[in-house]
């Protein structure tokens, strides 16, 4: 495979490069004022990312305030459970809710809608068609178990305890749902790619709820199978996992499931990170975005321990998770310079 001219994708890809790039979660979000001005316009958030002249807008902003080395798609986790046809809304103040909740409605009561993801796929090409040459563009899903957690109790919830029950007490209806979201993951990520991102990123935002033989039952096998189906049609294109919360079981994460690269969140540190993972495998992460929000020096010490920690490997400067709606813009700036400096 060769190697590619953008920075974000060649370090995806292996590459040891002499910058670091830098792109952030939630990038396109609401500490942008040209963010909530289109939000306030567009109305509800599904109306937002459901409508392609408007996401691909979103998408686009951070790259022309800050020129980040990725976009990442606006869209949201919760689209593949719209399409596997649960009803889908965002209350104000309260979060996405879905219904009915699988905690006690079956999986086969559900009608699925894949046209619902087309919006989606027609905003992955308006932005393809609009980036600069050297911008990586990145498309995303969330992974079987945090996607699950949302289905069958129809919200988040703090310790995911509902779910984590039905995985107990219900091992065979638990895996019908798992497999569902796998098998059109693979199909979601592919037509992105299709339609034009580079690289994809698996969010898997509550792994850290689950005991180690529950995190390899319903984390790490089901990123095996999307990673193989992904890779069985688009070979090439490389997978970002990102087990939030995972901490000491990273390194089977990385080893077991073919990922890629390597998301870390802020609660882990880099130097063992460093040391742990596999080598040479490309690492991202790990600033907590509440540095981010001190700014100053707090900030400048926090980059140059990530960066000094992960010298020694492909490495892509990111968040520990999403940038946080009070992050100061000025701060982001900082930011840029310190890790391009």
């Amino acid at each position: 495979m060769a190697l590619s001219n953008k920075l974000l994708l060649s370090v995806l890809q292996g590459e040891k490069p002499v910058k670091t790039p830098l792109w952030l979660m939630r990038q396109a979000g609401r500490y942008l004022p040209e963010y909530r001005a289109l939000r306030a316009e567009k109305g509800g958030f599904l109306d937002l990312a459901t409508d392609p002249d408007a996401a691909a807008e979103v998408t686009l902003q951070p790259i022309r305030r800050f020129g980040f080395d990725g976009a990442i798609l606006f869209s949201d986790i919760l689209m593949i459970p719209y399409a596997i046809g649960q009803e889908l809304r965002f209350e104000a103040g309260e979060g996405p809710r879905l219904s009915p909740p699988l905690v006690d409605a079956a999986l086969a009561s559900l009608e699925p809608a894949r046209e619902r993801l087309e919006p989606v796929y027609k905003t992955v090409e308006k932005v393809a068609a609009s980036l600069p040459p050297e911008t990586t563009f990145l498309g995303f899903a969330g992974s079987p178990w945090t996607v699950s957690t949302y289905m069958v109790a129809g919200r988040g919830s703090k310790d995911q305890g509902e779910t984590r029950r039905k995985a107990y007490t219900d091992d065979a209806a638990f895996a019908e749902i798992i497999a569902a979201i796998a098998a059109m993951t693979v199909d979601y990520l592919s037509a992105q790619i299709e339609a034009g991102v580079e690289a994809v990123q698996l969010f898997d935002s509550w792994s850290g709820s689950l005991s180690p033989a529950q995190f390899e039952r319903w984390v790490i096998a089901p990123t095996v199978q999307i990673v193989q189906g992904l890779k069985a049609r688009h070979p090439d294109v490389p997978i970002i996992g990102f087990p939030k919360g995972a901490g000491g079981k990273l390194p089977a994460y990385a080893r077991e499931t073919g990922v890629d690269a390597i998301g870390i969140d802020e609660t882990v540190d880099p130097v063992w990170a460093a040391a742990a993972l596999p080598e040479n495998l490309p690492v991202q992460g790990n600033l907590d975005p509440l540095a981010l929000i001190a700014g100053g020096e707090t900030l400048a010490s926090a980059v140059e321990r990530i960066l000094s920690s992960f010298a020694d490997r492909p490495h892509v400067f990111n968040l520990g998770h999403g940038i946080l709606p009070d992050t100061p813009i000025q701060h982001v700036e900082q930011l840029i310079a310190l890790v391009r400096r």
